[in-house]
């Protein structure tokens, strides 16, 4: 058993208090269940079965006065100008003004195995200084792979889902309407092959490489087939060949491997964002005996002045009167708290809540328990 934690409550009405509460038993519902198994299915990436990213350039018609300053984004005019010639529309010379066309980067995910024909989504995003694409039509637009050949060709009415307005005297923005999304709106035109089921061996990559994680799926494949048949070749990777007597293909054996469940093991670490002050333990997150005090002094200085006056028929003349009061609360009340060896993510917070302790002061008392060589874990600061 791990040993209590021994603090003196105090700052009961601290206003973080019952936030604080809240993390607590929302961590230790997560740290109850961090050792239930998972499926290898939701723990390894498999080579070879993997999305690929689309990029292309368009042009987006039929805004109403929302899209780009010609004048401002010479790239619009250009590509305007050239799609017009390729229409038969000859715009050389001409000063064309209009606020109707958006020049736009579109993006895409060709997934694994889509064949010809397969219809992707589509976000598009502007790219000069247009200040909604809400309306907007996306015209015919290539979508090209890392390797500059055209993979999916897109079009369509954009769905934005944010929206902007404004006066003479105020603006109101909701959501981001410079991004549109098309769904379905992409078309696959080539294919990228890659035959998985003539494949006697395959790579399994670990999402969160761990060499004990990476070591149970090799022997729980190895159990199911019977004969050595996975090696754990390093935290990132487990190798996996098909045996030689199995009359089935490596894609039938794959489907039964992905529902075989493991208990996959965690680094001890406490993950830390600054900026919003959220801060994640991990369950295996271990403190050494330590002493923790947190407080600091505030030191408030009121001042109420009064108006003095002569009584009626009285000689002399209105005054104001200083009237200041200081108070310093050095929280006294806030005592120190010690934290016995070996203590739990549970038993931390409670810790910590006793002292009355923020989020903000909790990363800096956290940061400082690691100074000390207290903290066995690892803190990433994001």
């Amino acid at each position: 058993m791990y040993t209590k934690v021994h603090s003196v409550s105090s700052n009961a009405g601290v206003p973080w208090r019952a936030v604080l509460g809240i993390i607590a038993v929302a961590m230790t519902l997560w740290a109850g269940t961090a050792n239930a198994s998972s499926r290898i299915k939701d723990l390894v990436d498999i080579e070879g079965v993997r999305e690929n990213q689309l990029v292309g350039y368009g042009l987006v018609v039929g805004l109403n006065g929302t899209g780009d300053t010609l004048n401002n984004s010479p790239f619009t005019l250009q590509s305007l100008t050239a799609m017009l010639e390729r229409l038969g529309v000859n715009t050389r010379g001409a000063n064309l003004r209009t606020a109707n066309v958006a020049a736009v980067m579109v993006t895409a995910n060709l997934p694994a195995f889509a064949t010809q024909g397969t219809r992707i989504d589509v976000t598009a995003s502007a790219l000069g200084d247009a200040t909604s694409l809400l309306g907007g039509t996306l015209l015919v637009t290539p979508l090209m792979g890392a390797d500059g050949e055209v993979y999916a060709v897109s079009q369509g009415t954009l769905a934005v889902g944010g929206f902007s307005a404004e006066g003479q005297a105020a603006t109101i923005t909701r959501g981001v309407p410079t991004v549109g999304r098309i769904s379905n709106g992409g078309l696959v035109e080539r294919e990228i092959v890659y035959a998985i089921n003539t494949k006697t061996s395959l790579r399994l990559s670990l999402r969160n490489p761990d060499f004990t994680t990476s070591r149970r799926i090799a022997e729980a494949i190895n159990a199911f087939v019977g004969k050595s048949a996975a090696e754990s070749v390093d935290p990132s990777t487990v190798e996996f060949s098909l045996p030689e007597d199995t009359d089935q293909d490596i894609v039938h054996l794959l489907t039964d491997i992905e529902q075989l469940r493991i208990e996959p093991d965690q680094p001890a670490k406490v993950v830390i964002d600054e900026q919003s002050g959220i801060i994640v333990i991990g369950a295996n997150v271990r403190v050494s005996e330590i002493a923790i005090a947190q407080g600091n002094l505030t030191i408030t200085v009121t001042e109420t002045p009064q108006v003095s006056q002569p009584n009626p028929l009285a000689e002399g003349e209105t005054v104001v009167v200083p009237r200041t009061t200081v108070t310093a609360d050095d929280e006294a009340d806030n005592k120190l708290t010690v934290l016995d060896g070996g203590v739990t993510l549970r038993e931390l917070v409670d810790a910590l809540n006793a002292l009355g302790v923020g989020p903000r002061d909790m990363i800096s008392i956290l940061q400082s328990i690691k100074a000390a060589g207290a903290l066995q874990a690892e803190i990433e600061v994001m």
